[in-house]
């Protein structure tokens, strides 16, 4: 991934912080602007337009969500344990960025979710349906279509994530490693 300028680190702070207030149609580009600090012809400079912005926003923190997703995890580690690893790195990370998750779930139920079918712009999805089809070869997980398997690994992160953010149930470590170990059994072969 290239790196980004400040300038435009700013604009995707700034949007992702207005998605979560406002969502998409609230944030048209002065209020962008304003709350980026930069001048609405720079955000111009750097994007054609606002589905442009949001689109490309898209693919740099779902980059961001591959790489906390798989950090520590390599080949040598038993496949069990990248499970529990990829499930809890990428818990963390949402708590830790509640703007990047809201994000994400805003642009997968918009019309702006299309895009992430071209070739090349769905990397997050490709690697988690990826890693959970490797657990169906290994014979560690039922046979399933990936996008299913994926789908179940990650609205079940995205769920305790929520819960743990809004506070309505009391998520600990036990009870972390409890809804982890529910969703293997439930999708391992007996």
């Amino acid at each position: 991934m290239e790196p980004v300028s400040d300038k435009k680190r700013a604009i995707f702070d700034s949007m992702l912080e207005l998605v979560r207030e406002n969502g998409f149609h609230g944030c048209p580009m002065s209020t962008l602007a304003k709350s980026a600090g930069v001048a609405a012809g720079t955000i111009y400079h750097y994007f054609e337009s606002k589905e442009q912005l949001i689109r490309e926003l898209y693919v740099v923190t779902t980059g961001r969500m591959i790489e906390a997703m798989y950090e520590g995890i390599n080949d040598t580690l038993p496949y069990k344990d990248s499970f529990f690893k990829l499930w809890m790195n990428l818990y963390r990370y949402y708590i830790a960025n509640p703007n990047d998750l809201f994000f994400f779930e805003q642009f997968v139920h918009s019309p702006y979710n299309t895009y992430r079918h071209e070739e090349g712009h769905d990397a997050f999805h490709e690697k988690l349906f990826q890693f959970t089809e490797k657990g169906v070869e290994q014979g560690y997980f039922r046979s399933m279509d990936s996008g299913i398997s994926g789908i179940l690994v990650h609205s079940n992160i995205r769920t305790a994530a929520r819960i743990k953010q809004f506070g309505k149930i009391r998520i600990g470590e036990e009870e972390l490693g409890q809804i982890r170990q529910i969703l293997w059994d439930g999708m391992t072969v007996r």
